[in-house]
């Protein structure tokens, strides 16, 4: 399901115009984005969490150069669902 596709539905289900469900739908990924590079986990019960994981330091190589390289350690964004969310998708 595509961002357009998901606006048509909202706006089919609340009888909101199109316009105002994209707008509302950017300014939630806007509000996770912000969040996330602020080191802050948006929680929404009954629906899931976007959480940062940790990754450490490693050590990587270049096959086509053979050489290794150090990659740092990094914040990656994740979605981690609630049990409910789950529960519905697994039937």
């Amino acid at each position: 399901m595509t961002k357009q596709e998901v606006v048509n539905e909202i706006s089919a289900k609340t009888g909101v115009d199109k316009a105002d469900a994209l707008k509302c739908v950017e300014a939630f990924m806007e509000v996770v984005k912000e969040s996330l590079i602020n080191e802050e986990n948006v929680y929404l019960r009954g629906f899931g969490s976007f959480i940062l994981k940790k990754r450490a330091e490693k050590t990587a190589r270049n096959i086509s150069k053979n050489t290794t390289l150090v990659v740092p350690e990094h914040n990656i964004p994740a979605f981690k669902p609630a049990k409910i969310f789950m529960k519905g998708v697994k039937k």
